[in-house]
């Protein structure tokens, strides 16, 4: 072999060992698109879930209000028939007046009853919007995964077309912050 050529096939080598990193970067990238992508799912499901939970916590408040206005309606009766016999109670026959006796404990069990469910409605109400905060947070984590990952995507294809190193190295840490938002969203660790 002659030193020309020699020499030839040595530099050759040496831009094969200067491009060894070219490798790296597709890995890199398919690695990051992938994680892009799984994380878009899993921030349209946050966000489905976030809407549902909203949805039947309205429901389990305006269920709330309406035990509300149905307890404060029987109490209501049951103060103006109080009223109602202590003006008249003189007059009355024992019948009527066991008769007034009972429908006003009847109604004053009513109030107890609807205060007891309003309180069992509004427990659930308040773990349906748990459940929101907690589906809005998780959307928020997998959001803000997106973006790096698309930074660090695009660092990458821009190292690449440029087949500058450095910059794979910076869009690499980019998206390796994307990683860690996106095993935040699923582990919830920060």
């Amino acid at each position: 072999m002659e030193p020309q050529e020699i020499r030839e096939e040595v530099k050759e080598k040496l831009e094969e060992a200067k491009e060894g990193w070219i490798g790296y970067l597709a890995i890199t990238t398919v690695i990051l698109a992938v994680c892009a992508t799984l994380a878009s799912f899993q921030l349209e499901h946050y966000s489905v879930e976030s809407v549902l939970k909203q949805a039947l916590a309205s429901d389990q408040w305006s269920f709330y209000q309406s035990k509300s206005v149905k307890g404060y309606l029987y109490d209501l009766q049951r103060e103006k028939l109080e009223l109602e016999l202590s003006t008249i109670e003189k007059s009355i026959s024992p019948g009527l007046m066991d008769r007034y006796q009972k429908t006003i404990a009847s109604y004053g069990g009513q109030v107890k009853t609807y205060n007891k469910e309003k309180k069992e409605i509004m427990h659930e109400a308040k773990e349906y919007e748990k459940g929101r905060d907690e589906a809005q947070e998780r959307r928020e984590t997998f959001g803000h995964s997106i973006i790096f990952l698309q930074m660090g995507i695009l660092l990458s294809s821009v190292a690449a077309l440029m087949r500058k190193k450095y910059i794979w190295v910076v869009g690499s840490v980019v998206g390796a912050v994307g990683i860690v938002y996106f095993a935040n969203g699923y582990l919830h660790f920060m």
